[in-house]
């Protein structure tokens, strides 16, 4: 190796000692401005203690002078704050300065980095950079001309020696109320001072990264332990992360990844922090919580979700219940489940009634003031159309101890859950790119957003202080859209959960209101409480590939198909309905006006059931008759469906006869021994009968050719079957 490159070489490594022992050399002070304690100064802090930074909060508990900032001009009580605290750095030359916002700011690295990026750009005292020039728009042509980055200054950040940021904060008289940007600005638009104190902008985001108007710049990166923002234009990692202006729902969104809240390798570091010991409580240590739950308009499934309340494994005895109904639909149900849960030891139970008149927003907030009327310890919040599945919900997010903390649910199948990741400049809903990983529980944690609806819980300090206390009214605003828009507005942070699964939403939107039994009509809209109400939980059984079905009778096969319930409320629409035929051969409901084989009955088409009915026969029946007739693959048509009924007084039999199907289902509606006595199918050719039908079990046999059969005498009561001919 030649002298010259050894030489080289020692330089390099040299010159590589020397500045790290700068860095290490150097101490660095992180200072900032915070009249009060909010969610966004927990967040800043938390970054800085992440990072292992040193803190120094000015003006912490007394009075802002500074003005509204978020709609004029003002923060000049940042510079005199400042000015007060660096007379005593004055005259350091190793004490390194950096400003920042603390409400809108995150940090990203440590001093070591920070001081590098800072000695990387050759000056004594470093701005952070934007695309706007604000306040005073008119300053822009005097600006130095930047040929690649940004332009203008912005004060939300900037680091430099201590003595030259005194220089800069003693240069010149500000009121409290005068604009501290204007201020830095003008000093930095003065060419002699400028070079004077060796003030630079930081154009291309090495160390400080404004959001507003470069969103579409930054992208996050995920390494092994942190994620990073890369500044994609200019290809910086930028550490100091502003979310000024209207970027900060964006900054929010960051900031559930930015100091190591979240990471590929280790998921959610920050749900781990500031947690509540639930386990160890007794029954009368848990906290008081009102449980309020909203039904604004009728809903599918409220009896179910009336329940699940009800079975939340959380001591009664600390638990009021408050509910407020709008929908006529439930308000005779509401009543008794109310009077229900008076001896079932809770605290208290009040009920807001439709007849009470009192609209959303009005009962939300008469929530509020119940809990803090109450001393409670937390308002949980639920809306009519959420089903907690788990009982541990309540506990999980009490555990979790966030201001406010909603749980993540969704409608199946689709998209629609209880937040949003993102907003639109109107405040309406814009996904955000983490939308449907957290929908999808593909990232698991508890994630800032700008919107939340259906059930979260709000913990005593924030409803204690009228600044954090959520309201239900803005505008013309539905509740949840007022509540969500009031609480950006106090810059209080709304999360969400995903960290367990806690249950999931129905869809009302297509709900009837006008039958005896609306849920009947829910199988598509809402499948699996449908299924779960409905289909007899043996059918998943009968339908396995391993199940032998029973077979009475040749060909004949027997299934559990629906619940009792099912049955029970099937025949009492069609009681409802009354539509019943006279059981003779005329029959006007039928093309030609004739029945060769006339039943006493009602057709699903007179009950409006008949397009629902086909719904079944193919998802349910269809696969029960391609597993026991193989090789058949059946369309699951049927032109009559219908329910029979027979009585000893008026049709008691059905005489023998072949069916207009290519298979047949008989379903037994109510009981054998108890609703009527006799009944059942006799099948002529094999001299075999299926008798004591089973509610909700089907009978399914061959229609056309083989199964000549005849329905058998019922002797007492009514008995009920549904029938239909499949693929005619």
């Amino acid at each position: 190796m030649s002298f010259a490159r050894v030489s080289t070489l020692f330089f390099v490594v040299w010159s590589l000692i020397k500045l790290a022992y700068s860095v290490e050399k150097r101490d660095l002070l992180v200072i900032t401005v915070a009249s009060n304690e909010t969610d966004g100064y927990h967040r800043f802090m938390r970054s800085l203690h992440v990072y292992d930074l040193h803190v120094k909060v000015l003006g912490l508990g007394s009075p802002w002078k500074g003005g509204d900032m978020k709609r004029v001009a003002g923060g000049g009580q940042k510079v005199n704050l400042l000015k007060e605290e660096l007379l005593k750095y004055k005259d350091d030359s190793h004490k390194v300065i950096l400003f920042a916002d603390s409400y809108d700011v995150i940090f990203t690295a440590g001093k070591n980095t920070i001081l590098e990026k800072f000695d990387s750009l050759g000056a004594r005292v470093v701005f952070g950079a934007e695309d706007f020039c604000w306040p005073n728009k008119k300053l822009a042509t005097q600006y130095p001309k930047v040929s690649f980055g940004y332009k203008y200054l912005n004060s939300g950040g900037f680091i430099g020696y201590a003595q030259e940021v005194y220089k800069i904060v003693t240069s010149h008289d500000i009121t409290d109320g005068e604009d501290d940007q204007l201020y830095y600005t003008q000093i930095f638009l003065e060419k002699a001072l400028r070079e004077k104190y060796k003030i630079k902008l930081d154009t291309q985001a090495n160390i400080f990264q404004n959001l507003n108007g470069q969103l579409a710049d930054v992208s996050m990166k995920f390494e092994e332990e942190d994620v990073k923002i890369v500044n994609t234009v200019y290809q910086s990692t930028p550490v100091v992360i502003h979310g000024n202006g209207p970027s900060k729902v964006q900054l929010n969104s960051l900031g559930n990844y930015l100091a190591k809240s979240w990471t590929y390798d280790d998921g959610c570091l920050a749900c781990h922090e500031n947690v509540r010991d639930m386990k160890n409580l007794s029954e009368d240590e848990y906290p008081r919580v009102l449980i309020a739950v909203f039904i604004e308009k009728s809903m599918p499934f409220i009896e179910e979700m009336l329940a699940k309340v009800v079975s939340l494994s959380y001591p009664k005895h600390r638990l009021d219940i408050l509910i407020h109904n709008q929908a006529k639909l439930h308000e005779e149900l509401l009543q008794t489940w109310m009077k229900e849960q008076k001896s079932a030891g809770y605290l208290s139970t009040k009920l807001i009634s439709v007849n009470d008149n009192v609209k959303e927003w009005h009962a939300r907030n008469i929530a509020i003031e119940l809990c803090l009327r109450y001393e409670c310890d937390a308002l949980f919040s639920i809306d009519g159309d959420v089903h907690l599945d788990n009982p541990e919900t309540l506990t999980l997010l009490m555990k979790h101890n966030r201001p406010i903390l909603g749980a993540v649910m969704i409608r199946e199948g689709q998209a629609w859950s209880t937040f949003w990741g993102a907003v639109n400049a109107e405040g309406f809903y814009a996904r955000s790119i983490d939308y449907m990983d957290i929908v999808h529980k593909n990232r698991r944690g508890i994630w800032n957003v700008p919107y939340i609806t259906g059930v979260y819980l709000v913990q005593r300090a924030l409803l204690n202080n009228p600044k954090t206390r959520p309201d239900y009214i803005f505008k013309l605003f539905d509740a949840d859209m007022a509540m969500a828009i009031n609480m950006r507005e106090k810059g209080t942070f709304m999360y969400v959960s995903n960290l367990e699964d806690y249950g999931h939403l129905v869809d009302p939107d297509y709900f009837p209101t006008k039958y005896l039994h609306n849920d009947m009509w829910q199988m598509k809209a809402n499948r699996l409480d449908w299924e779960k109400r409905y289909i007899s939980p043996d059918y998943w059984t009968a339908l396995s590939p391993t199940e032998l079905n029973e077979m009475p009778c040749p060909d004949v096969y027997w299934f559990p198909l629906f619940t009792p319930r099912f049955c029970k409320e099937l025949v009492e629409l069609a009681d409802d309905n009354g539509g019943w035929s006279d059981g003779s051969n005329k029959d006007p409901r039928l093309a030609g006006g004739y029945e060769n084989v006339p039943t006493v009955d009602i057709h699903m088409n007179q009950m409006e059931f008949e397009q629902e009915w086909l719904w079944i026969l193919r998802h349910y029946v269809k696969p029960l008759a391609e597993k026991v007739y193989l090789g058949y693959n059946s369309d699951a048509r049927a032109i009559m469906n219908f329910i029979v009924r027979y009585r000893p007084t008026e049709q008691s039999f059905l005489r023998p006869h072949h069916d207009s199907s290519t298979y047949t289902i008989n379903v037994g509606l109510n009981r054998p021994h108890i609703d009527y006595e006799g009944g059942g199918a006799h099948f002529i050719r094999y001299n075999c009968s299926v008798i004591n039908t089973r509610v909700g079990w089907a009978l399914m046999h061959p229609g056309r050719l083989t199964h000549y059969h005849e329905g058998l005498q019922t002797t007492k009561g009514t008995r009920y079957i549904m029938v239909s001919f499949i693929d005619p």
